[in-house]
């Protein structure tokens, strides 16, 4: 497979070790005919990205979240329908194996009717890139589309999958830390989905050491996942004890990104739209605006 590299950043060892074709224009990487994109910049630029990509006929991967505004998107979609085009938001959560057990759990009524949740993702930010300056990365900057809200939209869309739409929301959200940037860097969110149930979701860009998990309350038991230890307990009622039902002591993160690509490939030779298209980028995207919005208003807000 040749593969087409369109970057502003200087050809690095991994791209002359894999003899990638590396131009600096989108509009001339356009002319090598690509069979398919992944849009991998900045947030503020994605969905400028894949309207020129979609103009062009050109089926498109675009890493979370679809942006930091719903400009244009409804012209994307219009695009997207009018030229048959297979899309994929980034949400690679999605193809981790303690989400799709849990999935699976859910789908069986396991845990019987789902009352609450509690989910939690928080790190600190300057560790996640220790290689660069992390107060000039994306996730730091409001005019590259950055915030906690956005940058950590992963929960969001994996609750949303699991759970369903949303019709209600409230949050606390803002900068409260002294780290050197201009977005919100702490995030407490209420939800209500559609089938009442409730969740409290915590994101921030603070916590040492990083805390990742996933607790679920049903009235047949509790379930709870950690994302560092990959591995999901149940506390089972009647048994009156807690009961590992996975843990993948030597799981690979980069199988969940393999994983995610094949999904899109697969799909895009068979045509046929893949798990998360960008209809679905659209909704998880207004859901994380109107969350930003909840904050500004102190109101909770409804869910068109």
């Amino acid at each position: 497979m040749d593969i087409v590299v369109c970057t502003k950043q200087k050809k690095d060892i991994f791209l002359k070790k894999n003899n990638c074709l590396v131009i600096n224009s989108l509009d001339e990487s356009l002319k090598e005919s690509p069979d398919f994109a992944l849009i991998c910049n900045e947030t503020h630029f994605h969905i400028s990205t894949a309207m020129q990509l979609a103009k062009n006929k050109i089926h498109f991967f675009v890493e979370k979240p679809l942006g930091d505004s719903l400009s244009g998107t409804k012209k994307l979609l219009e695009l997207i329908k009018n030229n048959n085009l297979i899309t994929l938001v980034g949400c690679n959560l999605r193809f981790h194996p303690c989400i799709l057990e849990i999935n699976s759990i859910l789908k069986k009524n396991r845990l019987g009717k789902i009352i609450s949740v509690r989910a939690e993702n928080g790190s600190f930010l300057p560790e996640w890139h220790t290689y660069e300056d992390y107060s000039k990365g994306y996730a730091a900057k409001k005019n590259l589309g950055g915030g906690v809200v956005l940058t950590c939209i992963h929960e969001l869309d994996y609750l949303c999958w699991l759970f369903g739409k949303v019709k209600n929301v409230m949050s606390i959200t803002g900068k409260y830390s002294e780290l050197n940037i201009d977005v919100e860097d702490l995030s407490l969110i209420l939800m209500q989905f559609k089938n009442e149930i409730v969740c409290e979701l915590h994101l921030d860009y603070l916590q040492k050491p990083s805390s990742r998990y996933c607790k679920i309350i049903g009235t047949k038991g509790t379930l709870f996942w950690d994302f560092f230890t990959n591995k999901i307990k149940l506390y089972d009622h009647k048994k009156g004890k807690w009961i590992t039902i996975l843990h993948k002591k030597n799981f690979n993160p980069n199988n969940m990104y393999i994983d995610e690509l094949n999904h899109f490939i697969s799909h895009i030779q068979s045509n046929k739209q893949t798990m998360n298209p960008i209809n679905e980028g659209i909704e998880i995207l207004s859901l994380a605006i109107t969350i930003k919005n909840s904050a500004k208003s102190k109101k909770m807000e409804k869910i068109n």
